[in-house]
């Protein structure tokens, strides 16, 4: 049984340019989706987060007009509660080694914009599997985490790779680009990211050899799936 773990931040806010803290979490859909796909797929899914802090959920999330209707909203809540007692007590990241791991993902929500990036134990777990040609995944603001990753020399471990995540046009449209510290398209492009974002709001997944990610939370199961498609193939590192 191939062993997964899903990294969520610990944050319950992301610090805004001018100081202010908004208040956030991870996404449902973005949570939920995926982990009940690897789950059904039989993977022996773990959850973990920086120092096993409780991960917070973004209630905005939880909205009906957020969530895809009253209906879906009420589904995710559910599903949550079904999760509560693995959420309350995710594994400190610190504590998780390699050893006998296939993949990690990494969802969204803004939450990862705020810890992730400088998240020491998250880079070092990365470079660790990436390095082995396992599996790395994440979708929408979870490409946040891919920047905690660099060589010794300060490259960054994911430069040059396609990539997807979370747009700047998304971020405008959603209304916090104005106030955002830092933009995540424009920064993983900085770092040398081949970032390759579509419509806002429709599915986009990029798969680039041991690398899948999703622009979106439309993108949630679509690269869920695309993870899945992944670890049956065998996944490897593209030729440098």
């Amino acid at each position: 049984m191939a062993r997964f773990l899903v990294v969520l931040s610990a944050a319950d806010h992301w610090t805004l340019s001018d100081g202010t803290a908004h208040p956030t979490g991870y996404w449902a859909e973005e949570f939920v989706v995926p982990y009940r796909t690897f789950r059904d797929a039989g993977l022996d899914v773990e959850l973990a987060t920086p120092g096993g802090i409780p991960p917070t959920v973004d209630l905005v999330s939880l909205q009906p007009d957020r969530a895809g209707g009253a209906e879906r909203a009420a589904q995710l809540r559910a599903e949550l509660d079904e999760l509560s007692g693995e959420l309350a007590r995710p594994r400190a990241l610190e504590d998780v080694g390699d050893d006998g791991l296939d993949a990690v993902f990494l969802p969204g929500g803004h939450a990862p914009m705020e810890d992730l990036p400088g998240c020491a134990p998250l880079g070092r777990l990365l470079t660790a599997l990436h390095d082995s040609g396992r599996l790395v995944s994440a979708v929408c603001h979870g490409p946040a985490g891919l920047l905690s990753a660099a060589r010794a020399d300060g490259t960054w471990l994911f430069a040059g790779r396609r990539m997807t995540a979370f747009s700047d046009e998304e971020e405008r449209q959603a209304g916090l680009a104005d106030r955002a510290p830092w933009l995540l398209e424009t920064t993983l492009r900085q770092r040398g990211g081949d970032v390759v974002v579509s419509t806002p709001w429709l599915p986009h997944v990029v798969t680039d050899g041991n690398l899948v990610t999703g622009q979106n939370p439309a993108s949630s199961g679509p690269t869920a799936t695309s993870v899945l498609e992944a670890l049956g193939a065998g996944v490897r590192q593209p030729s440098e």
